[in-house]
């Protein structure tokens, strides 16, 4: 047997069932409207709001891109100045050390000069002081010979004048006359020539010297020649 349904509880069936509904459709509505943004000026500031981020992040780093360069800049700057105040330290240095050291060696020779001057004895414009300094440089450079033996030789070949020349001989006819105190030939005077002394055959040193050491040369030493060489 089918129950019996009363026409009251239908209705009010009903009833709740709009009800809910409504409910339902309300509430839908108002979760769509709270998704959508207030105004265009709000959905601009949320959909800018990335970009804003984004440029002041890309600030920050290319302000400090710049401040790393400049340091970077004043730090080259200030070690080029230091390398060219270094370089010129050198350079004056270097000049300073050149100048006393050229300095120095002046002094030394100067004062290399005066012991020289000093030990080199003042030798008398005659005879005798021309043989004591044809000595002296013979000495120095190892050349034997005494005063004795020079002055025989000196007598014998000019009787002492310096500008004596022999215009007879074989050796004047050939062109090459003997000359000065020790009669030597231009070419014996130019083979046995000692450096220091006038390249003058008439200089009275200069020809003393050089035929001493031609007759070392031949015959030992000019004490060893009594006769014309």
């Amino acid at each position: 047997m089918s129950a019996s349904r009363t026409p009251g509880h239908s209705r009010l069936t009903k009833a709740h069932k709009l009800s809910i509904a409504g409910v339902a459709t309300l509430s839908a509505a108002a979760v769509a409207f709270s998704l959508v943004p207030a105004n265009v000026a709000e959905a601009e500031t949320i959909s800018a709001a990335p970009v804003a981020w984004t440029q002041a992040v890309n600030g920050t780093q290319t302000k400090a891109l710049y401040g790393h360069l400049s340091t970077q800049h004043v730090i080259a700057a200030a070690n080029a100045k230091a390398a060219a105040v270094a370089a010129k330290a050198k350079a004056d240095a270097d000049a300073k050390a050149k100048a006393e050291a050229a300095a120095k060696k002046a002094r030394e020779q100067k004062a290399a000069a005066s012991r020289s001057a000093a030990r080199t004895p003042v030798f008398a414009n005659n005879l005798d002081g021309w043989i004591k300094e044809a000595l002296f440089i013979m000495k120095k450079e190892g050349i034997p010979g005494t005063y004795a033996g020079i002055h025989r030789n000196i007598m014998r070949e000019s009787s002492g004048n310096p500008m004596a020349i022999n215009n007879w001989d074989i050796n004047a006819q050939n062109g090459i006359p003997s000359k000065g105190l020790l009669q030597v030939i231009l070419p014996t005077f130019k083979a046995y020539h000692v450096k220091g002394t006038k390249f003058d055959q008439y200089d009275p040193v200069a020809n003393i010297v050089a035929a001493c050491n031609y007759a070392a040369d031949r015959y030992g030493s000019m004490d060893n020649v009594n006769s014309a060489y």
